[in-house]
């Protein structure tokens, strides 16, 4: 139950607990400080009446009428409070009993239950003063101890301070729940904006209010806000730049299908017509067919070249049977024939992949980084690492870290990542890595840190839902 409770219900409840604990502590103490009390002041008004009662008949024997003159004194003496005075002996016409003061019965005082009376038990006390005058006994005095009045007072006073406890505890919780309130009151709205960014409104802000500390918060959660407004924002323009470059991939390799193997599968329609036109005759003649049949050899050739490079654009060959490492230096090859003045040098770790995917990421990276750097940088040397680096994130678990550096004159002020660096980008950060493009007056850098495949596939999946929440 304690665990459903919310941190405002917790500390009232706390508070509470304390004051009504120290509260019950002040009033047992005074309940169990009464006994002793009652005990005391029965003691202290006995002993203060016999000692007024020896002061005032020590002249008893010089009066005319001493028992007048004693019955005078016991009824001075019953101004005295807890205490009543009886006269023992003497005259009995001449002897009446006089009552002192008991403050039971005051109406100010509240009367104190059975239960603390009990709990009290006190014990009246007696004290005989014995008179005598001119050498004759006038009986004496009794003095005996009524301690209601003390207890009544008792009582009361710890009425009064459960009374006044109360009021002042109630007061001082509900302020103190007043203040808890107003300082727990960013809570509430941290957890409406939470729900409100959950549900994907990442405009929510809260206002910094509160202590520094749920202030602190609140300006975090805020920056948290934007950071993930911006980060989906930026997704759903990766999403819509892979979607165009995939619609220019598409045009571009159904150009390429049309532009080159339309017109040889056009071609050899042509000759197989001819060919079969030939056969048709009672004596076709064999270097007509010889020059048909070698047209068509030479249609088959370039159309396994077309589709070489097709399938190259696709994957690239020999990825999946030689390796990364072989694909790469067939790459650099490829390039070096294509531009011998411009110098490619290459460092690659043994195994800079763990896996197709990455392998595949780390290939199109370079390729898409090199393809740049020739056409657009005029650069004179190509420096190309690839090498292992732990994740940022688990030192355990490797990534792949592809740097291609460039000695060229840099990317324009006002230059924007084309289709390619596009698509690059988006690769990369779809399996959890990241793509920075450095430019300065000597050249440009490529970086990309590509994890292996076991980081891969929980990135690509946590990437798709990304996408599918920001369309």
């Amino acid at each position: 139950m304690w665990r459903k409770l919310s941190l405002r219900a917790r500390l009232n409840m706390l508070l509470a607990l304390v004051l009504g604990l120290g509260l019950a502590v002040n009033i047992g103490r005074l309940v169990w400080e009464a006994g002793p009390r009652v005990q005391a002041e029965d003691r202290s008004t006995v002993r203060l009446a016999r000692e007024f009662i020896e002061s005032r008949i020590a002249g008893l024997g010089e009066t005319g009428d001493p028992d007048a003159r004693l019955n005078q004194i016991a009824a001075d003496l019953s101004r005295l409070r807890h205490v009543s005075i009886t006269r023992e002996g003497g005259d009995p016409g001449r002897s009446p009993e006089f009552v002192g003061r008991d403050g039971s019965d005051d109406p100010d005082l509240r009367a104190p239950p059975a239960w603390f009376v009990a709990l009290i038990h006190p014990e009246q006390t007696t004290v005989r003063v014995p008179v005598a005058a001119n050498g004759r006994s006038l009986g004496a005095l009794v003095v005996t101890s009524h301690p209601n009045d003390e207890m009544a007072e008792i009582w009361d006073g710890i009425v009064t301070q459960l009374e006044v406890g109360s009021a002042v505890a109630l007061l001082l919780f509900l302020v103190t729940m007043t203040v808890v309130k107003r300082a727990l009151a960013p809570i509430d709205a941290l957890a409406q904006a939470m729900l409100s960014i959950e549900a994907g409104h990442y405009d929510t802000r809260v206002a910094p209010d509160g202590s520094s500390e749920l202030a602190a918060i609140c300006g975090k959660l805020n920056h948290l806000a934007a950071t993930l407004g911006d980060a989906v924002e930026e997704k759903r323009l990766l999403a819509e730049r892979v979607v165009s470059l995939q619609d220019v991939e598409r045009k571009e390799i159904a150009r390429e299908l049309h532009d080159e193997f339309g017109p040889y599968l056009f071609a050899l329609r042509a000759h197989l017509a001819s060919l079969m036109r030939m056969a048709d005759t009672p004596s076709p003649r064999l270097e007509a067919l010889r020059k048909h049949a070698s047209a068509m050899l030479d249609q088959v050739n370039a159309l396994q070249q077309a589709n070489r490079r097709v399938l190259e654009r696709l994957r690239p060959v020999g990825l999946a049977e030689l390796g990364l490492h072989e694909a790469l230096a067939a790459l650099f090859r490829l390039w070096r024939e294509v531009h011998p003045d411009v110098v490619v040098e290459a460092r690659i770790a043994p195994a800079p992949g763990s896996g197709e995917t990455a392998d595949l990421t780390i290939y199109r990276t370079v390729q898409e980084a090199l393809t740049n750097a020739f056409r657009h940088s005029g650069a004179t040397h190509i420096k190309v690492t690839v090498e292992l680096i732990p994740l940022p994130s688990d030192r355990r678990r490797g990534a792949a870290r592809v740097r291609v550096e460039d000695n060229g004159g840099g990317l324009p002020a006002d230059h924007k990542l084309g289709l390619g660096l596009t698509g690059m980008r988006e690769r990369v950060m779809a399996l959890g890595g990241h793509v920075t493009v450095t430019s300065t007056g000597r050249g440009v850098t490529v970086e990309a840190t590509i994890p292996g495949d076991d980081e891969c596939k929980n990135a690509t999946l946590m990437h798709n839902r990304r996408l599918s929440q920001a369309s």
